[in-house]
């Protein structure tokens, strides 16, 4: 058994001993001076200061501040604190939207925008719940999910009326319509001629938009760099609705970086003779000049017929055709970015969403109508001269993030940058004019 009042010898160990020299210190006994005490004890202190905040100011997360402060902003963008206006959100009957939610469809389909931009400003920061202090006043009316019987197509031959029956309740019992005459009211119209509510452009163009809503702000999917009767209202062109879970499914099987083995890619309705059943030019005939002149191209990759996996077609593709249909806009703008393809767009004097954020020149071609006989030719020579810089713009997240919608607002998003372009407005004072064409 081992003796415990054995002494114990030396514990080897690493230490640090610190005497600081005193030259009152004699034969191990200091002479007291109180004065030389304090000022001893004070240097220490001095030092110790010094000595720490070196180290605290030496800490990695303190070097170049701005930079990571910028750094964590772009990576993580996730409120609208940024946005300085205020929103009002008219609590209408649910004929005006909730019961049109009964149909899954009018969530997900391409004019759903109107649907993605109520429901995230119900929760936004900028919205008000005191309409006193509203800049302005949203009006939520679905006029997008009264789906056709015959051939599925959503049917807006209803949205006049029920427009003017919103407006007429809102006039009714509340005071701020009469007050700007509408102004600086909010309304919806992501189809394909805005706010005159028809498929046909000839008869949008003679419908017009109707003349209660002329004073009002039109988000819409519609916009074109000459005059037309179709934007002649304050607006803001919007993209059309693409499902972002379904981006992000797609993009989690087959990543922006991918191998893209089809060189051009569309997928969508062409008509095999140019006049539609209705007498008129579906897509002013480009679309079957694409198909008659690159259907035996094996570069090209282009189908009629509807299929489930549309969007890997797109991820797995370099570049994707964005032709006209009835309307110069296409949900294929924001598919093909969103995926990493390269839009092409062929649709004259088209007006696109957010062009003062979202640099349309740097991640897109842009094809003239009457020039789709060379489209082979603009392709091969793109592919072997800037495709790489122009895929390296288009793959930048921010880019993808501008034109999608979220359930909830995040900075740089589709319905954040609505906000931003109605928050530009309020700057200049536009929103108390009714002059014309506004571009954001």
């Amino acid at each position: 058994m081992e003796d415990l009042n054995r002494p114990m010898k030396r514990r080897k160990g690493f230490y640090v001993k610190m005497k600081f020299l005193n030259p009152n210190y004699k034969h191990g006994r200091p002479k007291h001076n109180n004065n030389r005490i304090f000022h001893h004890r004070f240097f220490k202190w001095i030092i110790w200061f010094f000595l720490s905040f070196y180290l605290f100011m030496s800490f990695p997360s303190f070097q170049n501040p701005s930079n990571n402060s910028s750094k964590l902003k772009q990576s993580s963008p996730n409120t609208d604190s940024d946005l300085k206006l205020k929103v009002y959100v008219y609590e209408l009957p649910e004929k005006y939207n909730k019961e049109w939610l009964k149909n899954e469809r009018c969530s997900n389909h391409l004019f759903a925008s109107e649907v993605a931009i109520h429901k995230s400003l119900l929760d936004s920061e900028v919205r008000t719940l005191d309409p006193n202090e509203a800049d302005f006043f949203f009006v939520p009316v679905y006029v997008s999910c009264n789906f056709s019987t015959i051939n599925g197509f959503p049917a807006i031959g209803h949205a006049r009326s029920l427009i003017s029956s919103a407006i007429h309740f809102i006039s009714s019992n509340f005071p701020f319509w009469n007050q700007t005459l509408g102004s600086n009211h909010v309304f919806v119209a992501a189809h394909d001629f805005g706010a005159c509510f028809h498929t046909l452009e000839d008869v949008a163009k003679e419908d017009g938009i109707p003349s209660i809503l002329k004073k009002s702000i039109i988000l819409q999917t519609f916009g074109v760099e000459y005059k037309h009767p179709c934007q002649e209202v304050e607006n803001v062109v919007i993209p059309p609705y693409i499902p972002p879970q379904s981006i992000r499914s797609t993009l989690k099987k087959w990543p922006l970086g991918g191998p893209r083995d089809i060189f051009a890619f569309f997928r969508g309705k062409v008509e095999l003779h140019p006049k539609n059943v209705s007498g008129r030019f579906y897509s002013k005939a480009v679309r079957t000049q694409i198909l008659r002149k690159y259907s035996n191209d094996k570069k090209f990759y282009l189908k009629r017929k509807r299929y489930a996996g549309y969007h890997m077609e797109i991820a797995r593709s370099t570049f994707c055709l964005c032709p006209l249909g009835w309307a110069p806009w296409s949900p294929r703008l924001v598919e093909s970015v969103a995926l990493g393809c390269v839009p092409v767009i062929i649709a004259d004097g088209i007006r696109l969403p957010f062009n003062d954020t979202v640099r349309w020149p740097e991640i897109s071609l842009t094809v003239a109508e009457n020039d789709v006989v060379n489209l082979g030719k603009i392709l091969d020579d793109v592919a072997r001269t800037n495709l790489t810089t122009i895929q390296r713009n288009l793959w930048d997240p921010d880019v993808r993030r501008a034109l999608l919608y979220n359930s909830k607002i995040h900075a740089g998003d589709a319905t954040w940058h609505v906000l931003r372009a109605l928050q530009q407005k309020l700057n200049r004072g536009d929103h108390h004019l009714n002059s014309g064409v506004y571009s954001e």
